[in-house]
């Protein structure tokens, strides 16, 4: 559970620990805010589309090959960016880092997929949620202790650290999860195959646009608040770490609540539904905020169950969708990854034009993404006829060869 909840915090962990330096990026790199911010798009976009090749790579030759070679890819991206002496550069390295760290995100939930179904994987995505929802707890606090005591370029000498220490613990310490007997082919049309098959099913394209449209919200808010809320709320470098620290905490909170409710007391998909309408309502507040130009605080307070649903809504909409992917689900977790990061990253960028540190950009940008989010959950209920398809307990998980 430590290693799989370190892989998953790979995407948080790489962009958290170095937002409360983009203002003084900007400065150093002599360069616009708009280009700092696009540091985080490619790395999102990179993210997306090394996830296409990695999962089908893992279901024909396992998950640990992959996963190895993308670590290693991580650390050398992440050395590149701490010597970067331009923007630019620093934009080319922060892609290399994506598609190391786009192995170690797949994989993981293709690693869960493999030793666990029905409600136990789950429950098992929710408590992955206390080992990797401490990264957007403590990195953006920690990436401010850096910087304010260093440089922003030793946040990325950090996690070429972290990534290094990752690659050991693996090597010595994770089997491989896909026995021979159920790899896939590794021909180019088998992929493609596999990928169609996932596409012309309407509950797993449903479920992976609502997670992809709610980690879209996220992202805008991930990629915007360092500004919103240090220049124009006028917070601190500090200041702004502690209220992203006290939203991430709020993310793992949810998902432990999402541990003890599946199964038990709901369904996964009631509590994703019960996620996205939460988050909607949230963030119509922020928007209220904005417009009617209330305190901070008021902002600052809406803030927080609108990221905090993320806790709730991620570990039931991977588990639906893949629940009936056994048998590919390098490819289904790959298609998964792929839309949230993508669609993350055209959002975060559509904000950034629309204006940077803009409040009410942040607002509508989140608005826009969970009202999408919403309306696909409507389709879903009525494919699913109001129930979920993982009511029936699961069997025990088998161990691992």
């Amino acid at each position: 559970m430590l290693i799989l909840g370190s892989l998953s915090a790979f995407a948080p962990m790489t962009i958290d620990l170095y937002l409360p330096g983009l203002p003084d990026m900007a400065a150093d790199l002599e360069t616009r805010a708009s280009l700092v911010q696009l540091s985080l798009t490619v790395f999102v976009v990179g993210l997306a589309l090394g996830q296409l090749v990695v999962g089908p790579l893992s279901d024909a030759w396992g998950r640990r090959r992959p996963l190895l070679t993308g670590l290693v890819v991580y650390v050398l991206g992440s050395l590149v960016c701490l010597a970067a002496p331009t923007v630019e550069v620093l934009i080319a390295g922060r892609v290399v880092q994506a598609f190391g760290a786009s192995a170690a995100i797949v994989l993981s939930r293709a690693i869960v997929r493999d030793l666990y179904a029905g409600t136990t994987m789950t429950r098992f995505f929710s408590t992955l949620m206390l080992v990797s929802g401490v990264a957007p707890v403590l990195a953006p606090v920690a990436g401010a202790q850096i910087i304010a005591a260093s440089h922003w370029r030793v946040v990325f000498g950090v996690l070429a650290v972290f990534g290094l220490v990752l690659l050991v613990t693996v090597v010595l310490r994770l089997p491989e999860s896909l026995p021979v007997d159920r790899r896939q082919e590794a021909r180019l049309l088998g992929h493609l195959r596999r990928y169609g098959r996932l596409l012309r099913d309407p509950r797993f394209v449903a479920c992976i646009a609502i997670s992809g449209l709610m980690f879209a919200s996220l992202f805008v808010y991930i990629s915007s608040s360092s500004f919103v809320l240090q220049e124009a709320y006028g917070f601190s470098v500090r200041g702004f770490s502690l209220v992203f620290a006290l939203n991430g905490a709020g993310i793992v909170a949810a998902g432990q609540l999402n541990r003890v409710l599946v199964g038990r007391f709901a369904s996964e998909l009631r509590l994703l539904g019960l996620g996205v309408l939460i988050g909607i309502a949230a963030v119509l507040v922020v928007l209220l905020a904005v417009v009617r130009d209330w305190p901070a605080a008021v902002v600052v307070a809406a803030l927080f169950p609108a990221v905090a649903v993320f806790g709730l809504v991620m570990a039931n909409a991977t588990s639906l969708a893949l629940a009936e992917q056994a048998a590919s689900a390098g490819a289904a977790s790959s298609l998964q990854g792929m839309v949230q990061f993508l669609t993350a990253g055209v959002a975060a960028a559509i904000v950034g034009l629309a204006g940077e540190g803009s409040a009410l950009a942040m607002a509508l940008g989140m608005v826009a993404c969970m009202g999408l989010a919403l309306v696909v959950l409507v389709l879903l209920v009525a494919l699913s006829g109001g129930r979920s398809s993982q009511r029936r307990r699961a069997p025990r998980p088998a161990a691992p060869r």
